[in-house]
This record gives structure tokens, C-alpha cells and sequence, in this order.
């Protein structure tokens, strides 16, 4: 079976790429976002037009949230907990990580090697993007090569199937003041790749669950740095 049959399931937003498409960064939003989420963030990334990005913004599916008193919203797996134990769906979780795979190897196939795709993931978006990028799947097939990860606010959900470290640098970002994915759960992600291998660049904001603009411009240039430009004036 080819993996880009699991695609049809979601709804994507593209944002195309000012002239030749030559990268790909896939981003995936939140528990209860969707996929116009990150958009307005990409003017203050200041990526370099010759870069040719092509922004993916993958929405997942609809479906009874347990966290949440079982109200239906975008969720890329179902969770019934934010403590440590989390109550995750682990089936859902493998099937969107699936998806994202099937996901980064379609771009593939439209001619955009792995170096020049990017993976990008916010809290429950990011856990799926982690586990893309650095875990074994359930079939234990070892996560893709790409050029880069960037995973913010998030944490590591299963950290017994991490891989040792791939070319893929990675930057993490948490807030101090996170009430929903706790700090701590990010420098236990940081302590866990570090320990397996990975490159990672951990970054801490005086914020809560949220983005800001200092996260902004050093994603930006993590992203330029990946994949070779000087910013945009």
C-alpha cells in the first residue's frame, strides 16, 4: 500500500512559494487549532525568497477529545490527561504519524529532497512531529530523513521507541510559565534526545503555552540555518 493513502483524511492549507518550490516546511498546529494557525507567523520567519518555501499546514481530523468532557475538535489523537501520564491514544497517535510520514514522502516525490524538508510541531502538533522524526513507528521503521525539526511547547510521548541521533538538527522551545505542557516536560524531551544522540537547541521563554516574537525570529533563523540564506530585509 502507498503511504500517501493515508492523505485524503486531512485537510491541508498551503501557502505557496514565492517563484520555484525548492523546500518544504510542514507545520502541524495544536489540539483544538487548525491549520490557518501558524500562517500569519511566516512573514517574521524573514526566510529568504530564493529558498523557494512551501509552507503545508495539515489539519487533523475532528473526533471526541476526552480532556476536553469528550467535546469533538481537531485533535491528532485523543489524551484524557495533562500529568505526566497524559492518557494518550496511542493508535491515534501512530496514525498521524503516519500521515506525516506518507506526508513528507509525497513532497518527495514532487522532486523535494528530504534535506529540504522541515518539520515543524506546536504542543500536541509537536509531540506527533516529534515522534515522525525521532521514533521507530509501531511496525518499528525508523523515522525518515529531513533536514530539520523544530517542536514547541511540546514533549517527547514516547520516549521508549527514540531512535539514536539522525543529521536532523532540532530546536525545542517551552515557555516557563507553561501550564498546560509543563517546562519541565520540554527539558525532559531536551534530556532524552540529548542522551540518544540527537543535535538540539533548547530554548526557554518568559510565556505560557503560547509562541512569542523572540521564539519567532530564532525559529526563523534555525530554519535559515537548516537550509542555507541570510534573512530577508
Amino acid at each position: 500500500m502507498s503511504p500517501t493513502r493515508t492523505l485524503p483524511r486531512w485537510s491541508l492549507v498551503e501557502v505557496p512559494p514565492p517563484g520555484a518550490h525548492r523546500t518544504t516546511i510542514v507545520w502541524l498546529h495544536g489540539l483544538g487549532a487548525d491549520g490557518r494557525d501558524f500562517a500569519p507567523v511566516i512573514p517574521a520567519l524573514r526566510l529568504p525568497r530564493p529558498l523557494g518555501v512551501r509552507f503545508l499546514f495539515p489539519e487533523a481530523p475532528i473526533r471526541p477529545v476526552t480532556l476536553n468532557g469528550g467535546m469533538a475538535m481537531r485533535a491528532w489523537y485523543d489524551i484524557g490527561s495533562i500529568t505526566d501520564s497524559r492518557e494518550l491514544n496511542r493508535d491515534q497517535l501512530d496514525e498521524s504519524v503516519s500521515g506525516v510520514r506518507a506526508l513528507l514522502a509525497a513532497e518527495q516525490e514532487r522532486g523535494i529532497p528530504p534535506e529540504r524538508q522541515l518539520l515543524v510541531g506546536f504542543s500536541q502538533g509537536g509531540a506527533v512531529a516529534l515522534s515522525a522524526a525521532t521514533a521507530r513507528g509501531p511496525d518499528g521503521s525508523p523515522p525518515p530523513p529531513i533536514g530539520g525539526l523544530a517542536a514547541l511547547s511540546t514533549y517527547l510521548p514516547q520516549p521508549e521507541r527514540l531512535v539514536p541521533g539522525g543529521r536532523a538538527p532540532i530546536f525545542l522551545a517551552h515557555g516557563y510559565y507553561d501550564e498546560t505542557v509543563p517546562f519541565q516536560a520540554g527539558a525532559r524531551t531536551r534530556d532524552a534526545l540529548v542522551a540518544a544522540g540527537w543535535t538540539t537547541d533548547f530554548h526557554g521563554y518568559a510565556m505560557g503555552h503560547a509562541v512569542c516574537e523572540e521564539e519567532i525570529r530564532a525559529l526563523g533563523a534555525f530554519f535559515r540555518q537548516a537550509l542555507g540564506g541570510e534573512a530577508e530585509s
